[in-house]
């Protein structure tokens, strides 16, 4: 999608329900702990970064669906799939040697703590030594990239978990 079209997308619906664009920020993401205002004004200025349609129309298939599985082509799925629905992707089926760092926030409303907490059952036979799982309660979606503190919080753990991996 064309960063432009975003924009005024956002704007218009900001301007149609009266509501302040920053505010819209929070309603999608969740609300963020740790981002500094400057911060916030830097990514009011540069994002939301575009996307292809498609990447937005998967989402939404996925979460009116509740699973996670292949993009939906409709009537050409038999083309693509050789049957009728798209695949599901089965997370079991991830080797439980392959290393998994997860981290997830406890206020973050695109990844929330119940979905997280689906994928990490099917994870349960995962080799322990080769899943981390890093919680943090009060952490919104973009505090994981624009935290005053997301470099201790998660980005050293993460990084000594691709040193040790």
């Amino acid at each position: 999608m064309n960063r432009d079209v975003a924009i005024k997308l956002l704007e218009g619906i900001c301007h149609k329900i009266n509501l302040n664009c920053r505010n819209l920020v929070t309603l999608l993401t969740g609300p963020n702990c740790c981002i500094n205002s400057s911060a916030e004004d830097i990514f009011l200025n540069h994002g939301p970064q575009p996307t292809a349609t498609k990447n937005l129309i998967h989402l939404s298939q996925m979460i009116r669906t509740g699973q996670v599985a292949k993009y939906d082509y409709g009537l050409q799925n038999m083309l693509h799939y050789g049957q009728l629905i798209p695949p599901i992707y089965e997370m079991t089926k991830i080797p439980n040697e392959f290393p998994l760092f997860f981290s997830y926030g406890g206020k973050d409303s695109l990844s929330d703590v119940n979905d997280v907490h689906v994928l990490l059952n099917d994870l349960k036979d995962h080799n322990g030594n080769k899943l981390v799982v890093l919680f943090k309660e009060d952490y919104g979606h973009l505090d994981f990239v624009m935290s005053v503190n997301a470099k201790q919080i998660i980005y050293d753990p993460l990084i000594t978990f691709f040193n040790v991996n």
